[in-house]
């Protein structure tokens, strides 16, 4: 009978010892903690939160003990005392030493949580440079997107780099003004929650212009508090946020509004008179079978005056200031309509299923003038580039787990589509903004893009093997409105791009890995019809060999060597304000980075890249990569929550570049220093904020462009640029309840 209950005692301990514990954990105000992580003392098993704070820890029972860490939240200790728990944790300073490095493939994105706990965004632009190594430059006074640096890539505005918004593709594809064009000003910086990045085509999720690599930007499903705020600066500059709680402290549901107003003059002789209204709705709702739904809409638009590039002969002889204008009729307008609908959905306990839809209005209207008088003496070159365009898609994504004593398997099936519509795309030869002289291009284009891929995920203990493989399928359709006789023009293409990682996790504070992997970036429709269909998906390929190391509790490096191979470059042409295909290109580089704490308050950050760019099909001495930049180095010291005290000096530095394929003209580097400072009492902050502390003279967009004046003969190639700010300084007021 003895040995009959010790039997017994014995079973019930295996049991026992194999349960599962489940929950989910938030914070005072019930939004979920992503990548908290959670220790059992007893069986020494971990586990992190995922994306909804939820969590499944092995070898756990009744009586156990958790300890839970999670960046920017107090250390707790949680006793289990049923099969699904509810762990609260308190906010508290920002700690470098309770950061885990994950075994997974993204373990990189943990340093823009960093910088976002450390140095907050606040402006537009500064969004995306939390990507690091990610350089970015405006020559429309904020109207048109951004241009992007990365990886020794002049991206334009998105032709290698993949941009997300919730799941939403924020590049548009056959643009009027160039392929990729990824507009991010519908985003109001302070309903950004997460941005999650990788660098280089390795990500099976991430399909069209994911070449140098991608960023998907995550808003907030709840307000912590309202809050609104004014900004006020130089230049005649004013913008007001609001951001409005609807629902309150509610733990099954969250609804906001979000909205936004800018006006700005900017620092140039002929005012930009630019303004931009943003509005952002969005509810979210954890339903009873605990799938997690949200549907938002935003609507954006913005309408500005600009002074354009100006030519360097220009400056140097005295003729304008470096902020006046050869044609200050440039300009444009745009707006953005967005609804996008997102539900996860669990199946069972290694199961789940997350889906997003989305419909994007979108318009755009944008006057320039790059060549001034050299196709036409008499009007000059000025140009309208307009379309009217719809996007409809969604994307589908099934993960299921496959766990065993000795390797934890991971499969994503995903599955999507996204359709363009766009009317009377549009390139016409205009004056001042009123006459249209010629219309050299008008059609309508419709494009279709359908997916799936396969991604897995083999847990052998200390090393993650990801093996993984993406199917794209392309239509392309071009209706010429300028020819005699209708016709519809059509190709259509398919490709597959495998993907193979591996991660190698020593412990928690070191990480090593390989990755390698193939992806594409589309072709303009028009280009693609034009050229038969050949080179319609030029593609990449890619390879990486890294760290992400933590030598010290407060200190954290990550480095990487990388090679890139692309099929097809993307060249900028000036007279036409278009981007077209070049030939093959290669890459290859060093990308460094350091995050340091110095105590609880005071932290150190530095990001340096190098990248060596060449042309492969042309001769030595002649295959430069116009405007690639070789090396880039961001960083700064940040300070947080000392007795209501933030701020920070942040400085970033590119070298001077080739601007032609020759190097025979040189795009000017530069380096710019940040400074902002903010006091908080109770509910209300004070800040001031100086963009170009130095107030060094700067180029902030520069093209290797032959234009010709009024009273010149010949058309002159040389640097044409648009400035980048002088020493510009904000205040602001903001207040919470």
């Amino acid at each position: 009978m003895k040995c009959f209950l010790t039997f017994l005692l014995f079973i019930f301990g295996l049991v026992s010892y194999s349960q599962v514990e489940k929950g989910i954990v938030v914070n005072e105000f019930g939004n979920a903690i992503e990548n908290a992580y959670l220790v059992n003392t007893d069986s020494d098993s971990h586990a992190h939160t995922d994306e909804l704070g939820k969590f499944t820890i092995d070898k756990t029972t009744v009586g156990n003990v958790l300890n839970i860490n999670a960046l920017g939240y107090k250390k707790a200790k949680f006793e289990v005392s049923n099969s699904e728990s509810r762990i609260v944790l308190e906010d508290d300073i920002f700690r470098l030493n309770e950061i885990v490095i994950q075994q997974k493939i993204s373990a990189l994105n943990v340093i823009s949580k960093i910088d976002l706990e450390t140095a907050p965004v606040n402006s537009s632009q500064e969004i995306l440079r939390k990507v690091p190594g990610l350089f970015i430059g405006q020559h429309a006074g904020g109207g048109k997107a951004e241009q992007i640096f990365l990886r020794g890539f002049d991206i334009d505005h998105g032709t290698d780099i993949a941009i997300s918004v919730d799941g939403m593709p924020v590049n548009m594809v056959s643009h009027a003004h160039g392929q990729g064009y990824a507009d991010l000003h519908f985003v109001i910086p302070e309903t950004v929650e997460k941005i999650d990045f990788g660098k280089g085509a390795y990500y099976a999720d991430k399909g069209d212009f994911a070449t140098a690599g991608y960023v998907a930007f995550q808003t907030k499903d709840q307000l912590d508090k309202s809050s609104i705020s004014v900004e006020a600066g130089q230049f005649n500059t004013l913008r007001t946020v609001g951001l409005f709680d609807l629902l309150g402290k509610n733990k099954k549901q969250s609804a906001y509004i979000a909205t936004e107003y800018i006006l700005t003059d900017g620092p140039f002789d002929s005012p930009q008179n630019f303004n931009r209204v943003n509005l952002l709705g969005k509810y979210s709702a954890i339903l009873d079978d605990n799938s997690k739904f949200s549907i938002s809409a935003s609507r954006f638009t913005s309408k500005w005056d600009a002074s354009g590039q100006i030519p360097q002969r220009l400056v140097d002889n005295g003729t304008i200031s470096r902020f006046g204008a050869v044609d200050d009729t440039e300009g444009g307008n745009t707006s953005r309509t967005n609804i996008n609908a997102t539900i996860r959905k669990p199946i069972d306990e290694n199961t789940f299923l997350k889906a997003n839809a989305f419909y994007s209005k979108y318009d755009f209207e944008l006057y320039s003038n790059f060549t001034f008088f050299l196709e036409d003496p008499i009007n000059g070159d000025q140009i309208r580039q307009k379309e009217d365009r719809s996007i409809y898609g969604m994307s589908a994504e099934l993960n299921k787990k496959v766990k065993n004593d000795d390797w934890d398997v991971l499969f994503q099936l995903g599955v999507g589509f996204r359709a363009d519509a766009t009317i009377d795309s549009e390139l016409s030869h205009t004056l001042n903004r009123s006459t249209t002289l010629e219309r050299i291009k008008l059609g309508d284009i419709d494009e279709t893009n359908g997916f799936t891929y396969l991604n897995s995920e083999i847990k052998l203990g200390k090393l993650l093997i990801n093996p993984a493989v993406r199917l794209d399928y392309f239509k392309f359709n071009y209706q010429d409105k300028l020819a005699p006789v209708y016709k519809m023009q059509s190709e259509t293409e398919v490709k597959i791009s495998p993907k193979l990682n591996f991660i190698y996790s020593q412990n928690n504070d070191l990480q090593f890995f390989v990755k390698s992997g193939m992806g594409f970036h589309s072709n303009d429709a028009r280009v693609v019809v034009q050229n038969n269909g050949k080179q319609i998906l030029p593609a990449s390929i890619g390879t990486d060999i890294g760290t992400i190391w933590k030598p010290f509790p407060k200190v954290i490096i990550n480095s990487a060597l990388w090679y890139l191979y692309l099929e097809q470059e993307f060249v900028y042409v000036g007279d036409a304000g278009i981007v077209e295909p070049s030939g093959k290109s290669k890459r290859m580089g060093i990308d460094l980075g350091l995050r340091y704490q110095l105590n609880d308050y005071l932290y150190f950050d530095a990001d340096a890249n190098y990248t060596y760019a060449r042309s492969i099909d042309e001769p030595n001495g002649q295959n430069y990569i116009p405007l690639a930049p070789d090396f880039t180095t961001t960083g700064g010291v940040s300070f947080q929550k000392w007795e209501g005290l933030s701020g920070g000096l942040r400085y970033r530095y590119l070298k001077s570049r080739p601007a032609n394929e020759d190097n025979s003209i040189v795009a000017k580097g530069y380096a710019i220093a940040d400074f902002n400072f903010k006091y908080t009492h109770k509910s209300v902050t004070f800040g001031i904020s100086i963009e170009n502390i130095l107030n060094s003279k700067w180029n902030e967009t520069q093209f290797a462009t032959e234009s010709r004046l009024q009273n010149e003969p010949n058309g002159v190639e040389e640097i044409h640029f648009t400035p980048g700010t002088p020493f510009f300084m904000k205040g602001k007021v903001s207040y919470r309840f």
